[in-house]
């Protein structure tokens, strides 16, 4: 059974943490909070998180310099980051929260609703991410195994057959969720993201299809996870 996915909130005031909690319990993840950016950072250094909801204003560091750090760590840098803000400040503001790398900018008070459908986005997009890593770990220990085993020729076509199944679910999810993001015309940052995890699907399978009896592929190299 898969591991559920952390989400990271940002906030200095408690009782807005509290209302985060309350808007995404529904999602069935794991919520991790966060009082001040310095303690955002910390909790990076230590686990993976599928999306950050960061509050703008912070005092000491504010969501801006807090979202500069983390996209300045190779670690966390991809991290889906959804800024909060109570005040509109108007354009220049809402530039600067992009600029500082964030996929979406949301003014309290904003639409529990909009904000859990945002944010369940990118947690299935994690999960799919997750999924691809863990068949690509499969084939890469299938083979390094397969120069050192002396099983017999079967065990290796079966595991291909099983490894060839379990992208095929992902892919198919994969391309529901597509679906999906054009339909409701999603943000730009889900459906870029979408389209990488789509391309790492196709590399996974072509290195899987020249792994066939037949196709001349043993030594076919497997696609960056980056």
């Amino acid at each position: 059974m898969m591991q559920k996915a952390k989400i990271l909130l940002v906030d200095d005031r408690p009782e807005n943490l509290l209302a985060l909690e309350a808007i995404l319990s529904a999602l069935d993840q794991t919520l991790v909070r966060a009082s001040s950016g310095e303690e955002a950072l910390k909790a990076l250094l230590t686990d993976d998180f599928a999306v950050i909801l960061l509050d703008v204003q912070m005092p000491g560091m504010d969501g801006f310099e807090t979202a500069a750090h983390i996209k300045r760590r190779e670690r966390t840098r991809d991290i889906p980051i959804i800024f909060l803000t109570a005040i509109n400040h108007g354009p220049h503001h809402t530039f600067r929260g992009y600029a500082a790398g964030a996929v979406d900018y949301i003014s309290k008070p904003f639409d529990p609703w909009v904000l859990r459908a945002k944010v369940s986005v990118f947690v299935e997009l994690y999960m799919k991410n997750c999924q691809l890593r863990e068949q690509a770990a499969l084939l890469r220990l299938q083979l390094e195994g397969g120069a050192h085993t002396g099983a017999e020729e079967k065990e290796p076509a079966g595991l291909l057959a099983e490894l060839s199944a379990r992208l095929a679910a992902v892919e198919e999810q994969a391309e529901a969720l597509s679906k999906q993001l054009d339909d409701e015309s999603a943000d730009a940052a889900a459906v870029a993201t979408a389209a990488h995890l789509e391309r790492k699907l196709t590399g996974l399978r072509r290195a899987l299809d020249a792994l066939e009896p037949g196709a001349g592929g043993s030594g076919a190299a497997l696609p960056s996870q980056g």
